[in-house]
């Protein structure tokens, strides 16, 4: 692609920081950025028409961890490191919620339900942890999270009762998102669409970065792609596909709030008179690690067929439309925040908790420039 003169001198001259990525954390650290230094120049750019990980694509749960997640954290993390991670989402939502308001994003606490197969000792296991959890967790709520409740939707093949988490709640992803990238554009954020960087390289005062369409200098890189971080060698993150489904409005539709499924790797929600549904991860794990966003008839065959049997047994429902997002996890549930050379940075390994960190992570990456 050959730019012309005018394109050269405003866009790509002069830049002082250059974010790869126009999700959550790109745009929260461009806003940091902006706040710390509201004359630098700052040029975002995007693979994509729209972000193309999971900022976009998510399930719009404002959550911290279901019981069960919990609990399986305890098993390869200290009590500390789990209270930690609970704490940095918590603080995380909180700041979602107050950068851009509550009726904005559409945030809605309307609780979240962990529902149990009833096969499987997982539901005992819970319970005997829950005492244990609740008082690790009080020093951030200040009460009990984890509750039983009947089973009062109606759902079939599971445990009569469910984990009910008060504190959980939901947003519009679209609308979230929206809002960033307005934010973003009106502190004169530069975004372009479409450019996906493929190298970069560093002398001493400035990086070269290469793209699809161009190349260009910038004093500072930072890379906020965390599904997609493998690509740019940041080998600590490996990408992993969650696929899902949305109905068509179902008439007098009682399911209300955020639900938990086999430790999390189904979930799902009420949203606009739809089910919206998620997961299938651990049917394929090796297959969903994968950046292509394309979805498989093994997963959104057993996403059908749980909403038939288990979810909405006995309402009639069509699938409107599926889709699929790329999140970033790893070894370790700790997201990566650090400087990888003179030059460059990264803020990736969200670990699927996007939509709660985000914004947080988005800010420790940009107060790591000095």
């Amino acid at each position: 692609m050959t730019l012309s003169y005018w394109e050269i001198k405003s866009w790509l001259t002069n830049v002082d920081y250059t974010i790869v990525g126009s999700g959550i954390v790109g745009l929260n650290c461009a806003l940091q950025l902006k706040t710390r230094f509201p004359k630098a120049n700052i040029l975002i750019l995007e693979k994509g028409t729209l972000p193309q990980g999971a900022s976009t694509k998510n399930a719009g749960f404002a959550c911290f961890g279901s019981l069960s997640e919990i609990v399986d954290d305890l098993k390869t993390h200290t009590e500390q490191e789990v209270l930690d991670l609970v704490q940095k989402r918590v603080n995380g939502l909180q700041k979602l919620r107050e950068n851009l308001g509550d009726k904005t994003i559409d945030y809605q606490q309307l609780g979240g339900y962990e529902l149990f197969n009833t096969s499987g000792d997982l539901f005992e296991t819970c319970l005997e942890q829950k005492t244990l959890v609740n008082n690790l967790l009080k020093p951030v709520f200040g009460d009990n999270v984890f509750s039983l409740k009947d089973n009062t939707f109606g759902f079939n093949n599971i445990k009569n009762q469910y984990c009910f988490n008060q504190y959980e709640g939901q947003i519009d992803t679209g609308r979230m998102m929206e809002a960033l990238l307005q934010k973003a554009l009106l502190k004169g954020v530069k975004i372009l669409n479409n450019v996906s960087v493929s190298n970069f390289s560093e002398d001493a005062n400035a990086v070269k970065v290469e793209t699809n369409q161009f190349s260009f200098s910038t004093s500072k890189l930072l890379i906020a792609t965390n599904g997609f971080a493998s690509v740019l060698n940041i080998p600590e993150v490996k990408p992993a596909r969650a696929q899902v489904l949305i109905t068509k409005p179902i008439k007098n539709l009682h399911i209300k709030g955020t639900f938990h499924l086999d430790e999390g790797y189904y979930y799902f929600r009420n949203i606009d008179s739809r089910i919206l549904f998620g997961g299938g991860r651990n049917l394929d794990f090796k297959g969903e690690e994968t950046t292509v966003l394309t979805q498989t008839d093994l997963i959104q065959n057993t996403l059908e067929s749980l909403l038939k049997t288990t979810i909405l047994p006995n309402t009639p429902f069509e699938v409107e439309h599926r889709w699929s997002g790329i999140m970033g996890v790893g070894s370790q549930k700790k997201p990566i925040v650090k400087q990888l050379s003179n030059n460059v940075f990264c803020g990736v390994r969200l670990g699927g908790m996007g939509v709660a960190i985000g914004s947080l992570i988005g800010e420790e990456l940009a107060n790591l420039i000095e």
